[in-house]
């Protein structure tokens, strides 16, 4: 009984002493390997599992290592992206600016007798198209009644009633309106219709038996009737219809302007002519 005693406890040391050298063997390199190679094959195998297991764990380890420095990666290619897409916004909008500032320039240039204001589309009826619309300048900004209202494109409307911080401006495809246009030095009227209306088009009436009508042709304000100056561009003809007779025959025109995309309107005001103020409606 002792002597198997005694057995058990030899056992259980020599157990104890090859898991501790394993361990070592592991760590330690060829020095520690020399004496795990001198206890001979039995210890291979749990050489072998040990080698696997920390394979495994280490590779465990390196893959959360590269999960982490991926994420870190992405997050500053995000935050790089952003700022990249905010610096493009930026740029945007300084072009817009820009772009505006020098068609104001050039408007002033154009129409020396007019002082030109700026006003942004805050409101407009119900519809697709800009017939009616409200913009931030009023009477406080030198905005006055009959002012003409045009784009770098091209003609608008005209202010048909005044605020002091906003008006109303009738666009020239309204079916109210009516402007005095000029086409190959032959005056014409265009003005809104209700069958074109919805296309955002417009009609020009009073066409010259003489007048050699053609599409393409360029319209532009006549300067007669005493609200829009001369020169500033309608669109250009794009149908002829003809009547019955040639008194009757009228074409379609299509706006320089597009009146499903305003945004931004100047306001043209004579500065040869007193200013009137307090104009609350037409």
């Amino acid at each position: 009984m002792r002597l198997f005693k005694s057995k058990l406890f030899i056992l259980a040391l020599v157990t104890i002493t090859v898991l501790v050298i394993i361990g070592i063997s592991s760590r330690a390199g060829s020095a520690v390997n020399t004496v795990g190679n001198a206890l001979g094959t039995p210890l291979n195998p749990f050489q072998k599992a040990v080698a696997f297991l920390e394979s495994k764990v280490g590779g465990i380890f390196t893959y959360f290592e590269d999960m982490k420095q991926l994420k870190k990666e992405n997050d500053e290619l995000r935050a790089k992206l952003d700022e990249l897409e905010r610096d493009s916004r930026d740029l945007n909008r300084l072009r817009e600016e820009n772009k505006m500032l020098r068609e104001t320039l050039n408007l002033k240039d154009q129409f020396s007798d007019y002082e030109s204001i700026g006003g942004n589309i805050i409101a407009k009826d119900v519809g697709n198209w800009f017939n009616i619309f409200t913009i931030d300048s009023g009477t406080k900004d030198g905005v006055v009644i009959d002012s003409p209202v045009i784009t770098s494109k091209g003609l608008v409307g005209s202010v048909y009633q005044t605020g002091p911080l906003s008006s109303k401006v009738i666009s020239i495809i309204d079916v109210e309106s009516a402007v005095s246009a000029m086409v190959s030095n032959y005056i014409v009227i265009v003005r809104g219709d209700i069958t074109l209306k919805d296309q955002g088009l417009l009609r020009m009436d009073r066409i010259p038996v003489e007048l050699d009508l053609k599409v393409g042709d360029t319209v532009e304000t006549s300067g007669v009737g005493g609200i829009f100056p001369k020169g500033i561009l309608i669109g250009k003809v794009k149908e002829i219809r003809q009547g019955s007779t040639e008194l009757s025959r009228y074409a379609v025109v299509e706006p320089a302007v597009d009146f499903r995309r305003l945004r931004e309107v100047f306001v043209l005001v004579d500065k040869t002519k007193n200013i009137e103020t307090g104009n609350e409606e037409r």
